[in-house]
Formats: structure tokens, sequence, C-alpha cells
């Protein structure tokens, strides 16, 4: 039998007893109208849009054929009203009808396969009066557990109801399939359920679920490729190294981000050239369904094959990069008061005598960040432990069996990944070790070894991959793939760090914190012992608290937080106290302030 190669991971991103539906009322006629398009710069045109919300970046999920035979628990099919249940948002000019932004399509083999990029993630939409309003690269409003979920479910049924199955297979295959294509059909669906209901079981939180606009991505990514991709054959899984993901972030937003000089919540992650951005976005593949399974290999420089067998769509990550580089921050769509937000600057860079005399413009102001680029110039990102929820913290010390890679080494120096070893380790040698053997695929030859000149093939093959008008200046050196998912040792006193980012379009951010854990920035002024316990998530959007309204329609679900008493629970409200001693008139002016960045 053909080997299956759709098998999945998360990004982005379950088993029966998983099957949380969390399914959304009929969409609003607001909600289904085009919506209003904000500001986003001179260089956010119609045709970037449209090529960030369709570029693929290597994502395969399923054969597009199955997804599209899958039903619903009511019968309903899978795919209908364009998984807009799940908070996901219409794309009319798809080049496959009925799916999203987001979802996009590659073909292997003559098969169409449907998979994710990162705008299924980074791209909202809120409702204000009746309007809905697009926010591009802002952090999703969508429920990816219950898609996860119920696409699990889906399957499962398919695989165990010999009614679903014949109605499943006629859709794939036509209306009269021969037995032996039953049989290979049924055989690769349940090849490419086996560690998609593997990983899905043991990751997703039963008793805390995500909700919507939230997702553990970082234990989703380590349990994917520790889990899923680089045990031996025939499966490639190691079980025992997935562990729940119960350390759910916000999506964050995208503008501005590859000028970061750091990025990624807890700032593992340096940022500020090609070669950074390419690692951080070829991790974040990785996790959202990429085809990838590493093997021995001697006649490789490395003695790994990171290449043969991994889908990451290297040209389309360069690409994307280049779109969300011209994404800006969204402008405020309605009517500012000037003279507020005037006074309202002052707010923002006064002293707090309650939090050491810091202002808010001394974390999140623009400044000046570390050099990783000879054309443009980073902003400084702090990394600062304000008192807000160590879950996701505490994951990256997660420690896991390393597989077919032990014994790895990437950069002389370096140690070998041992037998248990850290996963960011896993993940900095599967990341680095792709991006050498694709841009320079040396292998060892008994009889000549070519020299090559390193980094100008690597400026050779990236110039083919971004857009021809680009300075290549912002590339980077191949030592920055030594810095990239590097674990800090521990010190003695322990400290949670998060990034604290430049604010431009932080309006269009809500619910915030890294954890989402606080609905508006009226409330993240207000004291964290006693800021609102439990909030409802949902794109209806309040323009004076500047944030999430208290009523919400599109989901059944309510978000319950913890105090600092319980600051590891992941779903803390707890700290980020920084102006909170304001008067209520200096708050008023900084949220009008706050707007219009």
């Amino acid at each position: 039998m053909k080997k299956n190669k759709y098998v999945s991971g998360t990004r982005c991103l379950a088993g029966t007893v998983l099957a949380m539906s969390m399914l959304a009322p009929p969409p609003s006629t607001a909600a289904a109208s085009s919506p209003v398009l904000t500001d986003q710069g001179k260089k956010w045109t119609e045709s970037t849009r449209e090529k960030y919300y369709t570029q693929d970046q290597g994502s395969r999920v399923m054969p597009l054929k199955w997804i599209n035979a899958l039903k619903q628990a009511d019968g309903a099919p899978f795919m209908a009203d364009s998984l807009s249940r799940y908070g996901y948002l219409p794309n009319p000019k798809s080049a496959e009808p009925g799916l999203p932004v987001g979802f996009t399509v590659a073909k292997e083999n003559g098969d169409k396969i449907i998979g994710l990029n990162c705008s299924a993630c980074h791209s909202r939409q809120i409702e204000v009066s009746g309007t809905s309003y697009r926010i591009d690269g802002g952090p999703a409003i969508t429920d990816i557990q219950s898609f996860f979920a119920d696409l699990d479910t889906a399957v499962n049924k398919v695989l165990n109801d010999p009614n679903a199955f014949a109605d499943f297979a006629h859709a794939v295959l036509g209306a009269s399939p021969t037995k032996s294509d039953e049989d290979k059909l049924r055989a690769d669906v349940a090849a490419w359920f086996l560690p998609f209901d593997t990983i899905m079981k043991g990751s997703l939180p039963t008793e805390s679920p995500w909700g919507p606009s939230r997702l553990d991505a970082v234990s989703m990514i380590f349990n994917r490729v520790s889990g899923l991709d680089i045990g031996p054959a025939p499966t490639h899984m190691i079980p025992e190294n997935i562990k729940l993901a119960d350390a759910p972030t916000r999506y964050p937003f995208v503008w501005n981000a590859p000028i970061q000089d750091i990025t990624q919540w807890p700032g593992f992650a340096p940022n500020g050239n090609r070669i950074l951005g390419l690692s951080r976005n070829l991790g974040e593949v990785f996790g959202v369904f990429a085809d990838f399974h590493p093997k021995k290999d001697d006649s490789r420089l490395l003695k790994i094959n990171y290449v043969d067998n991994n889908s990451a769509n290297f040209h389309g990550l360069n690409k994307l990069e280049s779109l969300i580089k011209k994404i800006g921050p969204p402008k405020w769509p309605w009517k500012l008061d000037k003279t507020l937000a005037a006074e309202g600057e002052k707010v923002f860079n006064k002293k707090d005598p309650a939090q050491g005399n810091e202002s808010c413009a001394d974390c999140h102001g623009i400044k000046e960040g570390k050099m990783r680029s000879f054309t443009h110039k980073t902003w400084a990102t702090p990394i600062l432990d304000v008192g807000t929820d160590s879950r996701e913290v505490n994951l990256l010390g997660s420690q896991v069996k390393t597989g077919v890679l032990e014994g790895a080494v990437i950069f002389p120096g370096k140690p070998p990944l041992k037998a248990v070893d850290s996963a960011f380790s896993v993940l900095g040698t599967v990341v680095s070790g792709a991006i050498l053997q694709h841009y320079l695929p040396v292998e060892l030859n008994a009889k000549e070894q070519k020299e090559v000149s390193k980094l100008d093939r690597l400026k050779s093959i990236f110039k083919s991959e971004v857009d021809k008008f680009e300075d290549l200046g912002d590339l980077g050196g191949l030592d920055d793939l030594k810095e990239t998912f590097q674990t800090k040792e521990p010190t003695a006193t322990p400290s949670y760090p998060y990034e604290s980012r430049v604010l431009q379009g932080i309006w269009a951010a809500a619910p915030y914190l890294h954890n989402g854990s606080v609905p508006t920035l009226a409330e993240l002024l207000t004291p964290s012992d006693k800021r609102i316990a439990d909030f409802k998530i949902g794109p209806a959007y309040d323009v004076d608290k500047v944030g999430l309204a208290v009523e919400q329609t599109k989901f059944n679900f309510t978000l319950k937080t913890t105090d600092c008493k319980d600051r590891n629970s992941g779903n803390s409200r707890c700290g980020h106290d920084y102006g909170t001693s304001f008067t209520d008139a200096e708050k008023k002016a900084l949220l009008e302030y706050l707007k219009g960045l």
C-alpha cells in the first residue's frame, strides 16, 4: 500500500469524548454582508490582501475531496457555511468555492490538498451597530479547538459507521467504487486518523477549553514535532511526548511583527531579518499540518535528512513575510476627539509612582532595537515580568524523547541532542536543519565534495522567492540560526516575562494580556483584583471601552478567569497594573489616545 502523506498535526493548529461543538447560531446579516475594510496603509491593496488570504505555506490538512465529503453530526456538510460557525471569515475570491480566509489549496500528485496559512489565525472581523469591519493581520476570533475536535469526530464516524463510510466513499470515489478502491480509501483515512486522533486526545483541554480567540500554539507545535514527526517508521509517533496544551494565548497581531527585534509572547525568538523571520514561520507551519518526518541519513552533511519528507513551502513562506511587511496598523474607523487624545498622549508618557515610576511609553513606546539588518532598524521589544499568568513561560522547559534526532548536531560547538532533551532544542534543530538543507543541499560523495559559497547561494535562492524590487540587505546570516529557539538557563529567582510590544493598532487586538484574560483596554486599566472574572467572547465590539462588548451572540462561550491567587492557571487575569492608579479623567484621555495609534 502506498504510504499516506496526509498525516496531520496541530499552529493552528480530539476523539468523540472531545466533540465540544460550541456551534454558532446562523450568521447575522451584518456578518454575511461585505465588511467595511479598515484603512491599513497604501501598501495594503486588494491584490496583496487576496494573496495574503490564499498563499500556500506548505500546510497539508487532508485531500480537499475528503473534507468536502465529511459530514457534521447533524448530517450537514462539514464545510457548510464556509466554517463560519467556528468564526472563520468568508473569502468570496477563493479559487475553490466555499473556503474561508486563510484556507489554502495545493496540488500533490494530481490531488488537491487543503491547508491553512497564517491569515486564518491573523485576520479578524468586529461588529458595531450592525456593521462588520475587517482587520487584516489582527488576532482571529476563531474557535480552532472546536474545529479540531469536530474534524476528528467526523473522520472517526466515517471509520466506524458503515453507512457514513459508504456515503463518504461515494462522494470521494464516485457512484460505483470498486471494492479495492474502497479498501484503499479506508486504509488511507485510517492512516491519517491515527496521528491526528492521538495528538487531539492528548492535547486538547476539556475542563477549560481554549475558546474563541485563543490557542496554545507553543504546546501544539511541541506536540506535533516531538509527538508525531520524529519517532520510528512507519508511524513516526512518540505518543508519550504529547502533553496537555493548557497554556492558551491570544493570537498576536502581525502588523509591525517583522520589525520587532524579539517576538513570540515569552520573547524566545530573535527577529528582525529574513533568516529569523523564516525560522519563526517554519516552526509555525510544522505546527499547522505540514507533512514532515526527518530521518537518519549518513549521506547528508548533518547526518539527518530534513527535506525529503517536508512539505514546507519555503517560497510561499517568504512571500507571506513580504506580504505581512505591507500590512499597516488599522486606523480607528470612527470619530476621534483629537483634543482629548492629545491629553491622552501626555498620560501615555506620564510616570506612574505606583509602578516604579515607569510610564506606558517606557515599555510600549517606539525605540530602536537590536541591529538585525543593514536596510532597516528594528523596534526594541522589552521582555518583562509584570505579574501576568505564568503558565506559558513554565511550559518552555518541557522535556521530550528525541527519537531519530538523538545525537543530532547542527552547528559546531553545540552539544548533540540527548535521548531526552528540551522540546525547544528539538524544534530549533529541525528548523535550522531544514533551512540549511533546503538552501544548501550539500551531500557527501565518496568521489568528491564540491565547495559552495553558502551565503551567495542563500542570497541567490532568496532573491527568487521574494518580491523582485525588495532589497535583500535584511537577509541576515547563517549565524542567526544559532539564536533560534534557544532555552534560557533558569534563574535563582523565578521570573515569568512576556513581550511588551509597540501599541500601534492595539484598539483592534482585544481581548488583552498575552492569555486574553481581560476583555477591554478600559478593564486593563482597572486594578487586577477588581477586574471582571468572566466574560463572553465574540466579534461584537465596544467603542467606548475599547474591546469586547458585554453581550455576544456569535459563540456560546464564556471565558472564566482566575485571580492572582492562581497565577499559573493559564487563565489568570492578574498583573499589568500599570496606569490603574490614574484618575478616571486620565484613563478616558489615555483610551482616546490609544484608539488613534
